[in-house]
């Protein structure tokens, strides 16, 4: 598996436990009914978390990612924000984990009486899982060619793609054709054209000294590219949130992308065109070095 998610294999993830509707239990024994709206229907939402050094890495930006697609989905999530944490904690803690720790929250609507869509058939509370693993990058300093695919980030009124919904399928397909081409992450255009993010990560180009990324109307809220940007404005480096088209890409200096998991990662390809010399750029190295110098802060 290529792109930002690769990761060193850890025996330790053998013996994981994971809770699943109050449960700690070993990986094998994690189960969830067929009855249930995830399973049935993609019918949930999915958090992300980084643990590091013993501590959740920007927890409130996360949670607030959580309730606002809970929100939407009009899903009622039964605990409040510190029960919902001291959860994710008691995980970990039966695991023994301390840091290098990808965390996968998992939220479906519950089970369903009979396998049919509306709400109306679902009884009972929400199904929450917790899977925590022990994660760090492989070749984090290698740089990731992309490759733009003919899937688009959608249109808010049919999917809205700020929305963290249990189906992945637009994103999934990106994966498949970015296999096939060889790549290691997929470009994702918006309904209009103009670039949106990645399938898994946030996109950024450097122009001139300037930092581009999308508008943000057709991505994730990324909790990370929401620190870049900040970061960015904190230090004297010019950033605009703006529409901007390919050839503004294949033209520019510099590249990377952002995610909870890889952090800040240089883009030296799109689509067979190498981005400025190919080598990581003065403002990529930089941006990746404030944001490690944040996360220490943040989990000190």
């Amino acid at each position: 598996m290529g792109g930002t998610h690769t990761f060193k294999a850890d025996d330790r993830n053998r013996n994981i436990k994971i809770y699943v509707n109050g449960e700690i239990v070993p990986r094998d024994q994690a189960k969830v009914s067929v009855f249930d709206s995830g399973f049935l229907l993609g019918d949930g939402m999915w958090e992300s978390f980084r643990l590091h050094n013993k501590k959740l890495a920007f927890v409130k930006e996360h949670m607030k990612r959580l309730h606002e697609n809970a929100k939407a989905l009009d899903i009622n999530m039964v605990m409040n924000d510190d029960q919902i944490v001291e959860k994710i904690y008691d995980t970990v803690r039966a695991n023994g984990m301390e840091t290098d720790v990808h965390i996968r929250m998992i939220v479906s609507r519950g089970l369903k009486s009979t396998p049919f869509q509306d709400p109306r058939v679902n009884y009972g509370d929400p199904t929450l899982v917790i899977i925590p693993e022990y994660k760090t990058t492989t070749g984090a300093d290698d740089p990731l060619n992309l490759y733009t695919v003919y899937v688009r980030r959608g249109q808010p009124d049919v999917v809205d793609p700020k929305l963290h919904p249990l189906s992945k399928l637009n994103c999934i397909l990106a994966c498949i054709q970015v296999n096939h081409a060889g790549a290691d992450e997929g470009l994702m255009l918006d309904p209009h054209g103009f670039v949106a993010a990645c399938n898994s990560t946030s996109f950024f180009i450097v122009r001139d000294g300037q930092v581009w990324t999308s508008t943000g109307k057709y991505c994730l809220h990324g909790v990370t590219r929401g620190n870049i940007i900040r970061l960015c404005k904190e230090n004297g480096i010019e950033v605009y949130e703006k529409d901007f088209s390919l050839v503004d890409v294949y033209s520019a200096d510099e590249s990377f992308v952002t995610g909870t998991f890889g952090g800040v990662k240089q883009v030296a390809s799109v689509d067979g065109r190498t981005l400025g010399s190919g080598e990581k750029g003065p403002v990529t190295e930089r941006l990746g070095r404030l944001y490690n110098e944040l996360l220490d802060r943040e989990c000190a």
